[in-house]
């Protein structure tokens, strides 16, 4: 029961911001409520302020005792919607399948597909020495087992 209040909750709090979105949201048997929010721009502490109020403050402690956090996903935790693909267009990531490891720009980003494209030292075709190249990957969700952006610093 609670976890259905609070998600009604949640999701009224999410439509008056349409650029924030659920990435994870658990209650345990605790009645620990965790929230963990992206943004298209990013999340701000005023943005989880906002939706730990419109949560905490529509439940009743003396009904119910539980413990509220609302988190945003950190810059190195790994990507899983396609909407967290699509903002970090651009942006360098490692991305591990089945069967490889790529690292490279993000291209383009669909519901279905992720495109990374890199630059590559090959040898020539004919003759000594070696020669760039632009590599490109097109990797479905499907076989993605973790994709995380690269930060510099």
């Amino acid at each position: 029961m609670l976890k259905e209040k609070v998600e009604t909750l949640l999701n009224n709090a999410l439509e008056e911001n349409p650029a924030l979105f659920l990435i994870d949201f658990t209650v345990g048997n605790d009645n620990t409520i965790r929230v963990v929010l992206d943004g298209d721009e990013g999340v701000n502490l005023q943005d989880c302020m906002n939706v730990s109020r419109a949560i905490e403050h529509n439940l009743d402690r003396e009904e119910v005792d539980f413990s509220l956090e609302v988190t945003s996903a950190g810059a190195t935790s790994p990507l899983q919607l396609p909407r967290q693909f699509r903002k970090n267009i651009g942006r360098k990531l490692t991305v591990r399948t089945n069967d490889n490891e790529f690292e490279g720009t993000l291209a383009e980003a669909t519901d279905d597909t992720i495109t990374l494209k890199w630059k590559a030292r090959e040898p020539k075709p004919v003759g000594k020495g070696k020669v760039t190249v632009q590599k490109k990957e097109v990797i479905a969700f499907s076989e993605i087992h973790q994709a995380k952006v690269v930060l510099k610093f």
